[in-house]
């Protein structure tokens, strides 16, 4: 798997079997159930979301995964000054994807060149969302 930070890092292909397998857990619930079993994402949200974070996590679980993470920067090691980076590289070390919703733009593209697992760009300034 790979970091999807913005849409055009997927193809039209890739776009179109995402909507097809969506359509296929939307109508088999039953068989995605267990997808993600032993797997966890976390939901690096350092600004307030409730819609774009709570989807992230009702997703993982689900497909049968568990969720860590936080909801608001103050919560979390960049209230003491960590930097994205390290933030990203500490927490490869506890979950298989990160979530990243920050309010700078360009801050989970820092984090996927630093962590060791994929991130998924859950929005950024006012480049994506």
């Amino acid at each position: 798997m790979r970091s999807v930070i913005d849409i055009l890092d997927l193809t039209v292909e890739e776009l179109d079997e995402l909507v097809k397998v969506a359509d296929d857990i939307i109508d088999n619930p039953g068989k995605y159930s267990e997808k993600c079993k032993g797997k966890k994402l976390a939901t690096l949200f350092f600004e307030p979301s409730t819609r774009t974070r709570l989807s992230f996590e009702a997703a993982m679980y689900e497909l049968g995964g568990n969720v860590l993470g936080f909801s608001e920067a103050q919560s979390s090691s960049a209230a003491k000054g960590e930097s994205v980076a390290d933030t990203a590289k500490t927490v490869s070390c506890y979950a298989d994807i990160i979530a990243m919703r920050h309010p700078k733009e360009g801050a989970p593209l820092v984090a996927s060149y630093n962590a060791t697992i994929p991130v998924i760009n859950a929005g950024d300034g006012g480049h994506n969302h």
